[in-house]
């Protein structure tokens, strides 16, 4: 998927997480080969260009594309999985399989499964000692320092996401133009208690810009957020400083 993983986890038996582990991180790669848009042999590149149906594809895309259709509702269009005419289902596919292989983790007796990937982070249980997960949030404008610090206290899963141009530039495509979003943001930090959704959120809000997205974000239930704007303005939801630690 373009970008480097990595896990943490305490507790339970060994060989049952050992194997666990291994069927996670096989299933990423699985997701990568199914949902590919750079492989030109994936499922998602064979159906885009109809040569598969979707009851032809593994049901993972089916699910994934139930998903991005409720995400696609519930932003209100902003979040989409059609780009330049094509199905690309990305924006969905990394922390709906980022989740998947942390609850697969927690499913075989880890006390507590923190997967990271390109920066995006779900977290499931305690590390231990009664110590929450914390996480901090890269500042966009100042690199290698945080914006901010998340804590899971009290939490037995929360998700943190981010999307910006800081590390990949441009990325974010406004879906009603077909082109890169331009907004008054750097970054949007989106906090709940699942990747597949926060994850979403963050480009949706980015893609609205500030005012709007920030507004859109109060609106939503389980959800905190964090933005932060090319005039190095900080905006949050009401809650978000409960979720700081």
């Amino acid at each position: 998927m373009g970008t480097v993983f990595s896990f943490d986890v305490r507790g339970g038996d060994p060989d049952a997480v050992r194997a666990a582990l291994d069927e996670a991180v096989a299933g990423l790669h699985r997701a990568d080969e199914v949902f590919s848009t750079y492989r030109e042999d994936s499922q998602v590149m064979r159906l885009a260009r109809g040569e598969l149906a979707v009851g032809d594809c593994d049901a993972e895309v089916a699910e994934v594309l139930e998903l991005a259709a409720d995400a696609e509702r519930v932003s209100e269009g902003w979040f989409s999985t059609s780009y330049e005419g094509r199905l690309d289902p990305t924006g969905i596919v990394k922390g709906w399989a980022l989740e998947r292989a942390a609850r697969r983790i927690a499913a075989a007796g880890a006390a507590g499964v923190s997967v990271n990937g390109g920066g995006d982070v779900q977290l499931l249980g305690v590390p231990g000692a009664e110590r929450p997960w914390r996480v901090g949030v890269s500042d966009p404008l100042r690199p290698g320092g945080l914006a901010a610090v998340v804590s899971a206290a009290g939490a037995a899963e929360l998700a943190v996401a981010t999307s910006g141009t800081a590390e990949r530039g441009a990325h974010i495509v406004d879906p009603r133009t077909g082109r890169p979003a331009v907004t008054d943001l750097l970054a949007v930090t989106v906090i709940g208690p699942s990747l597949t959704w926060v994850d979403c959120w963050a480009t949706a809000a980015f893609a609205m810009g500030a005012r709007a997205g920030l507004a859109w974000l109060e609106s939503l239930p389980d959800v905190e957020a964090l933005l932060i704007t090319a005039g190095d303005e900080v905006r949050c939801t009401g809650g978000l400083a409960s979720r700081l630690g």
